[in-house]
Order: C-alpha cells, then structure tokens, then sequence
C-alpha cells in the first residue's frame, strides 16, 4: 500500500473519548457507538471554534504499541479551547512525521481494509498519536478519508 510521509504540527482537538485494544472483542462496536453518540446525541454540535468541518477519530496513549490499551477519540480539529462543555475532553495530537495513507469507498469498509494493511505493514511506528480525518461530504459509499501513522 502507497503512502507519504508528511511533516504535520500538533493540532488541538475536542471531543469524546473511550479507551479499547485490539484485542477486546468489543472493539468495533464501541468504537462504532462512540461515533454515532458523536453525532447522533449533538456532541458535534455543542463543539465551538470548529477549524473546519472535518471530523477525526485519534488514537494515542498507548500502553503497548499494537498489543495494549489505547484511547479513541471521536472530535474535531478547534482552533481554541475556550467555552466547552464539560463532557468534552480537548487533547492534542503529537507533532511530527507521519505516514499519509488514503482511503476511498464506503467509510467503514475503507478504513477497516486500510488499517489491515497497515498492521500488516514493517512501519517504524512511534504511537504517538494516530489518526484518521475524514473529509467532508456526507456520501458514506464514497468518502475520502486520510490516515496518518505516527513515525520515527
């Protein structure tokens, strides 16, 4: 799989948080329940000083690299953290180099074939942070989303 390596800067980001491992047989789903309380419940909504209108799943403290807990958080890139509910957390992903991957399709087939490969992947992961951005547009079948992977 393709990727590129970009240089990105910390960006502060509001949202929601779980904490999950790969090998917690609940994983998916509470990740994919996280993502609908985001949106479905008026998380995104009650977030101020949206940079933009995309949204970002982080993933970052990891325990173990792939084998432990991490956290997940579903938000938004802000551009301040000023006047946030309280059931918002706000955390900044890690400055650094990154490996770009692009996935485009249906969002969940994407991102679950993308992240396969990844795993599969020889990257020199810092598990930093990582995260996926997903572009706006609203078409689920044929969304574009970008994939960073924290590297040393």
């Amino acid at each position: 799989m393709n990727y590129e390596v970009v240089y990105l800067k910390e960006k502060i980001v509001a949202g929601i948080t779980i904490r999950t491992s790969n090998n917690d047989p609940n994983m998916g789903k509470a990740i994919g329940e996280t993502w609908r309380h985001f949106f479905a419940d008026g998380v995104y909504g009650s977030i101020q000083n949206k940079k933009n209108d995309r949204s970002i799943g982080l993933y970052a403290n990891y325990e173990d690299k792939v084998n432990g807990a991490y956290d997940v958080m579903i938000c938004c890139e802000i551009s301040k953290d000023k006047n946030m509910p309280s059931e918002i957390d706000v955390k900044k992903s890690a400055e650094g180099k990154y490996a770009k991957f692009v996935a485009k399709g249906n969002v969940q087939k994407a991102v679950a074939e993308c992240w396969g490969e990844i795993w599969a992947m020889d990257l020199d992961r810092k598990y930093s942070s990582d995260f996926e951005e997903y572009i706006s547009g609203g078409d689920m079948d044929n969304a574009e989303i970008n994939i960073y992977i924290s590297i040393n």
